[in-house]
């Protein structure tokens, strides 16, 4: 089994369509079919159900994916303790602000914060404040 095999399943799951994985994960989508059928045969069951529109888990596809999940997880974590030691800093930040109110100190706070830390993926939404409460409380952003 290999972590592309997972990173690829749980891509598809994801997106319930096997074009859409490919288009995230930038890669063709016949590899990304070809990849999660070579997992499915090493697993000896079907994990996906092809049959309608959209892709859906079957029973062993459930039981599969929180593994898949775990060990993509443990993969990064394992990314991030080396990168640590070496000082670099990777994750992500997602600011909301409120529309309109965009400001030139915010934009150079990003872009200190950037170049302080290329490693790190920052992105920046506008919305109502009543979305971006929301957002904040269910993890959508973190700012």
């Amino acid at each position: 089994m290999e972590l592309r095999q997972l990173e690829y399943f749980v891509a598809v799951v994801e997106e319930a369509n096997f074009t859409r994985a490919a288009e995230r994960l930038h890669v063709a989508q016949p590899g990304v079919s070809a990849q999660v059928k070579r997992l499915e045969r090493e697993l000896g069951q079907e994990l996906l159900d092809r049959s309608g529109r959209t892709v859906r888990l079957t029973d062993a596809g459930r039981a599969v994916l929180p593994h898949a999940y775990a060990a993509l997880a443990s993969v990064q974590s394992t990314r991030d303790a080396v990168d640590a030691l070496n000082g670099l800093v990777r994750g992500s930040v997602s600011v909301g602000m409120v529309t309109a109110c965009a400001s030139a100190d915010l934009t150079d706070l990003l872009s200190r914060l950037h170049n302080k830390h290329p490693g790190l993926d920052i992105s920046l939404a506008e919305d109502d404040s009543r979305s971006l409460l929301a957002g904040v409380l269910d993890g959508t952003f973190d700012i």
